[in-house]
This record gives C-alpha cells, structure tokens and sequence, in this order.
C-alpha cells in the first residue's frame, strides 16, 4: 500500500489530505485543514503549521508527499506568505523522511474535474464521488485530497505504462485527466472508510 499526504498551502488555512492506493484502488485515510489564522503573526501561524504538520504525518506514516507548486498571484504579499507556508511543509516533509512532488493547480483540476478551470466546488464535488466520502470536504482539505490523488493517479499510470511499480516525478501521458481517473476508477473502485 503506498500513502499520500496532500498538501494545500495557507498561512491561514492550510489543508491536508491523507490517500493510500492499495492495488489500483484509492482508499480516503483521513483528511483536515490547520485553521490558524486567530494566531496572531505570521511566524506564529507558521509555527502551528508545522507542529500540526509533523503529528500528521507521524500518525498516517505516509512515504511521499504532493504539494501544490507555487502561482503567480497579483498580490506579490500574498504569494510571498503562500511560499513561506510551502517552505515549512517541504522543510517538514524532507525532515521526516518523505519525498516531495509538486503540482501545478491546473493539472490537479484537469485530473480531478477534467478541466483546468474547474473552480473549487467542481474540485470538491468530484473528490467527494472519487473517494466515496459521505460529505464534501472543505475547499482547503478537498484540494489536498486532489493532490494527492493526482500524483497516485500519474503514479499508477506511469507504473502501468512503463509495466513497472513506483513513483513518478510527473506524468505525462497524452490521455486526460477525466479519461485516466476514469480507467483507474474501472480498475477498481474505491473503499469508502
């Protein structure tokens, strides 16, 4: 069984997400959002981060983790609070031993929701129906449950490909994201847990 911590950055709200593929079927292991934005400043919201961070992964024992890469925002204070929040989860995720993969956001809505204009409630939506979930995660935790479906799913696809097991840096095969989340789905369905 591999497990997946996904990681959706915020210096106020940052989510988590926690997938295992067992076999070809993804399996939702558990899933929250580090609310800290009553903190007070930056460095201290960064502090709860990672402490919130590190019982994660210590819990879940994941062996890789995806994260989403860094965008252009029109407010440059905004993407630079954004990147110091990624920073404290790649420092906390290399220190405990798991390997790092980033992806874009449009390649995580084309995978999950088949186009890269998907907006948050879409991405939601089809994480709820993807990982048999009961109840629509929040936005922050939704997005971190794609991401860490988007990197199992170029995983397995990469793996299948290739006819090998194991992690890829990046998939980049020509079918879509729909149609290949599609074809693992029909490998097997996911557990609801």
């Amino acid at each position: 069984m591999t497990i997946v911590l996904g990681l959706d950055p915020g210096t106020r709200h940052f989510g988590w997400g926690v997938v295992a593929k067992n076999g070809t079927r993804l399996q939702h292991l558990a899933h929250g959002v580090c609310d800290v934005e009553k903190l007070g400043e930056l460095g201290d919201r960064l502090v709860a981060i990672e402490e919130q961070l590190v019982d994660v992964i210590a819990r879940f024992k994941p062996l890789q983790a995806s994260i989403e890469t860094l965008f252009f925002a029109k407010d440059a204070s905004a993407a630079a609070k954004l990147g110091h929040a990624r920073g404290v989860a790649l420092l906390v995720c290399t220190r405990m031993g798991l390997e790092s993969f980033e992806y874009a956001p449009a390649r995580v809505k084309r995978t999950i929701a088949g186009a890269g204009r998907a907006d948050k409630a879409q991405v939601a939506a089809m994480i709820r129906v993807v990982l048999g979930l009961t109840v629509v995660p929040r936005p922050d935790a939704a997005d971190a449950l794609a991401i860490a479906v988007t990197h199992l799913q170029g995983s397995a696809l990469s793996a299948m490909a290739a006819g090998r097991n194991g992690p890829a840096r990046g998939f980049s095969g020509k079918a879509s994201g729909q149609s290949a989340l599609r074809a693992i789905l029909r490998a097997g369905r996911p557990s609801n847990t």
